[in-house]
């Protein structure tokens, strides 16, 4: 069978060019015609000061295209850019995880290229951490430890939380995330409606949830509001000053999808003025978030790196589904999860793909 290299980006390796984690390479045992690499030029080096900065800017770029039949990309950009030579031998990029606004899909297109995600392995881990921030801020769990750590035992009355039971959650994007964070929280009894424009009545009737017709009206009536919707042009910058402004000051948001969708100046503004409760952040509009955020100042905010649903498990079963992908486009097989369907029908996509069967 033909050689196929298969590219990591370099955040998925360490400093030397090895595994930064499980990334599934057991199940090309049975596929000894895939050989793999890093990109090392993007490796993640702790010793470099710039580390953090380039974390999340580095790029996709032309010679890494020339490079490999297949990418896998975990944090890196993949602009029009990348493409500026042509793609004659790319054939596939395996998005390692569900989000893909980094990835211009026309430009994959335009070039022959299929584009999959991995929809399904962070589903559980993701939901887990939006309960997490919202047992977190009903318990008030940052004033409730800093209390022990300054030894201001005096001062508990004023930390006092809240029971979720009884207490509504708004859900914003009823997809896979969303469904199961109902799931998750079934136990403690609270009333949940969802705003999700595509989400199905049946399916939202089976899991005991309210489907509304605006984002206006989950805003006005939840105590917590969860953001679990796709990132794209209709949902950048959904919440701002005037959607802010419609929760209850006793309210509290919680992000764990993308950071472009809320307006973080407006967001400071209504935490610090406490005309909301709290927040919990796990993802920023610039990320890393800078030492300079004001965000950082506040003391209702719980603020995690972008990292909060990343686990063993859910890295492993990621890194399974997008192995899967890869051995199928090495044999010259469609991947599951196709974000650019129209590739398909490509007579150059057609041609790279066949080049590999048999």
């Amino acid at each position: 069978m033909r050689e196929f290299r298969l590219l990591f980006t370099g955040d998925l390796g360490d400093a030397a060019g090895n595994p930064a984690g499980d990334l599934a390479l057991d199940l090309l045992e049975a596929a000894p015609h895939v050989r793999t690499g890093f990109l090392t030029d993007q490796r993640t080096d702790a010793d470099d000061p710039a580390c953090q900065d380039l974390l999340y800017s580095r790029e996709v770029l032309p010679r890494h295209v020339a490079a490999a039949n297949g990418i896998v990309v975990c944090r890196p950009w993949v602009k029009a850019s990348a493409f500026a030579d042509g793609a004659a031998t790319l054939v596939a990029i395996g998005r390692a995880g569900i989000g893909y606004d980094k990835i211009d899909l026309a430009a994959c297109t335009a070039h022959d290229v299929v584009v999959f995600n991995a929809p399904h392995g962070l589903t559980h881990s993701t939901a887990s951490a939006a309960m997490l921030f919202i047992l977190a801020l009903s318990k008030r769990l940052p004033l409730q430890e800093k209390l022990v750590r300054e030894h201001r035992w005096d001062l508990q009355a004023g930390a006092i939380g809240r029971d979720l039971a009884g207490q509504t959650l708004g859900i914003v994007g009823l997809g896979r995330t969303g469904q199961e964070l109902v799931r998750l929280i079934a136990p403690y009894r609270m009333r949940v409606i969802a705003y999700s424009p595509h989400a199905s009545p049946e399916q939202a009737r089976t899991l005991d949830v309210t489907l509304v017709d605006t984002l206006e009206q989950v805003l006005r009536e939840s105590d917590y509001v969860s953001l679990h919707c796709r990132l794209d042009e209709g949902t950048r910058l959904l919440i701002g000053e005037r959607e802010l402004g419609l929760m209850k000051p006793t309210a509290c948001i919680v992000n764990v999808a993308r950071g472009e969708m809320v307006d973080e100046d407006a967001l400071f503004r209504f935490l610090r003025d406490r005309r909301i409760a709290g927040a919990g952040l796990d993802v920023f509009q610039s990320e890393p978030l800078p030492p300079s955020s004001p965000l950082l100042s506040l003391d209702n905010v719980i603020l995690t790196p972008h990292w909060l649903a990343s686990t063993c498990e859910a890295g492993r079963a990621t890194m399974e589904s997008v192995m899967e992908g890869m051995v199928r486009v090495s044999r010259g097989q469609l991947p599951s999860h196709v974000l650019n369907p129209e590739v398909l029908r490509r007579p150059g996509f057609r041609e790279k793909l066949a080049r590999f069967r048999g």
